[in-house]
């Protein structure tokens, strides 16, 4: 179930009712009082605001039942999230004041004509002399946003506003939201490329399987810039860094585990591919049609790739039948699939990352009491799989390296990162990723994704804070280095 936080704003008679009723009517109806601002306050009556947190479902009678109590007056109601997106969440900002002719003439014409002049004798210096060292652009169709589905660009455009927010607060990325009124893959990659040479970065969001493969493919043949798509890869290398810590705490290796991937499009194949990397040996894919088996025939080029892979089983059957034994169960599908016998029928310790949104697989309740270690991709349950612990940093070291792409080997030195950023000392069953708010991520990402990059040959600028090193000496996440290139 969603949730929604409403702001009431209330006058209180104290001769016919209390604060204590109104929190007994808000706890009735399933809702939450998480805080409580005096506004005036007289002999008989006061003015308060309440914020409540309540299930979508449940919101409108709890309001209607707060409105039908005898000495209470709602004088005004808001949604808070909704309040948030008025007027959109971002802006541009410019970095200097144009305060006389002179500054007019230098940031515009006549003086940036020499500019225009020099990049069009050089176009590298575009990186030095504009936007493009720093900016990312956010692209979608809207056709798979969060658990929404085919909502369209319009609808789709909080999401991206919200992604650019992030991009700047935790990493001082410039990212621009780009809703393509397209579903037509090859119009959608022609509408790329026309507007790459503004961009550093290309961060694809929530395009539907399999056409966001073509896509991301086409667009990383054809650019000479980073081409991401966050849903496969983001998701793909937090989920490799929670199992990686996770791994640890059950005592177990890679190379020896068995693990179903269940939900087998754009992030199930990713993570699929980043398991494999990882080493991983024993990998059950599972789609509704049930398990995918090695030297299968399937139509769907990536699943033919899977099959191809002698690390997948040869044994097919449901999710409930290939589950059984398992080690790890992860899932990108929707909710519900799994109930409690399912994480019985696991091996000793299993560990369960049930990530579909708003409903997760199974539901903790069900799952904790057999599973060692469980995860979701929701920020109100412990463990969250977050793609936010893996965006910002990536982009930060590829834009701080100019890298030419994203190769799977900075993918899995980004996931180490990661897992690395939870200390021996902190690592429990409840923690086995990073909040979003530690400010090590980022910086461990970027300089993992600088370190791989110039290993790989990726790189075409050696940030400052790189050069001199050995490459044992780039092994050593620098944790500290600036945010910016």
């Amino acid at each position: 179930m969603g949730y929604e936080s409403l702001m009431l704003r209330m006058e209180f008679n104290h001769e016919r009712t209390s604060f204590a009723e109104v929190a007994q009517t808000v706890s009735r109806f399933g809702g939450d009082i998480v805080a409580v601002d005096a506004v005036s306050s007289g002999a008989g009556s006061s003015i308060r605001d309440i914020t409540v947190q309540a299930g979508q479902e449940g919101s409108e009678a709890l309001i209607g039942a707060i409105r039908a109590m005898n000495g209470i007056s709602v004088i005004h109601l808001s949604d808070r999230t909704f309040l948030a997106h008025l007027g959109g969440k971002i802006a541009v900002q410019p970095k200097m004041q144009v305060k006389n002719r002179d500054d007019l003439s230098r940031v515009y014409t006549p003086g940036v004509a020499r500019v225009c002049s020099a990049i069009a004798e050089d176009p590298k210096k575009a990186y030095s002399l504009t936007i493009k060292r720093n900016t990312v652009a956010v692209i979608t169709d809207g056709t798979a946003v969060l658990g929404l589905g085919n909502i369209g660009p319009y609808a789709a455009a909080p999401v991206m506003e919200g992604k650019a927010m992030l991009f700047k607060q935790l990493a001082d990325v410039d990212a621009f939201p780009i809703c393509l009124d397209s579903q037509d893959t090859e119009e959608i990659i022609r509408t790329v490329l026309a507007i790459s040479p503004i961009f550093g970065g290309i961060n694809l969001e929530d395009i539907s399987s399999p056409r966001c493969f073509e896509i991301e493919r086409r667009l990383q043949e054809e650019l000479d810039i980073p081409v991401f798509h966050d849903d496969q890869h983001g998701t793909a290398i937090v989920v490799v860094a929670g199992l990686l810590n996770a791994l640890k705490v059950v005592g177990k290796r890679m190379e020896d585990v068995r693990i179903v991937v269940n939900g087998i499009g754009a992030a199930g194949v990713s993570i699929c591919k980043m398991l494999l990397a990882a080493g991983v040996r024993q990998l059950t894919p599972v789609d509704r049609e049930g398990a995918l088996v090695r030297g299968g025939c399937y139509e769907q080029p990536m699943w033919q790739w899977l099959s191809m892979q002698p690390q997948v089983g040869s044994r097919g059957g449901a999710l409930s039948e290939v589950i059984a034994g398992a080690d790890v169960f992860i899932g990108v599908s929707s909710g519900k699939v799994l109930v409690s016998s399912d994480v019985q029928s696991m091996a000793a310790d299993p560990i369960v990352f049930a990530m579909a949104n708003p409903e997760p697989e199974i539901s903790p309740e069900e799952a904790l009491p057999y599973a060692r270690i469980f995860a979701t991709g929701r920020s109100d349950y412990p463990n969250q799989i977050n793609n936010v612990l893996v965006f910002p940093g990536v982009f930060r070291g590829a834009l701080d390296c100019r890298a030419s792409g994203i190769n799977e080997t900075m993918k899995l030195a980004a996931a180490r990162a990661i897992a690395g950023v939870v200390g021996s000392s902190e690592l429990d069953e409840q923690y086995i990723v990073p909040s979003i708010f530690n400010e090590r991520v980022v910086a461990d990402v970027r300089a993992a994704i600088i370190g791989a990059a110039i290993q790989t040959g990726a790189a075409r600028r050696v940030p400052p804070d790189f050069r001199g090193l050995t490459p044992e000496d780039r092994s050593v996440v620098p944790t500290a280095s600036g945010l910016s290139g």
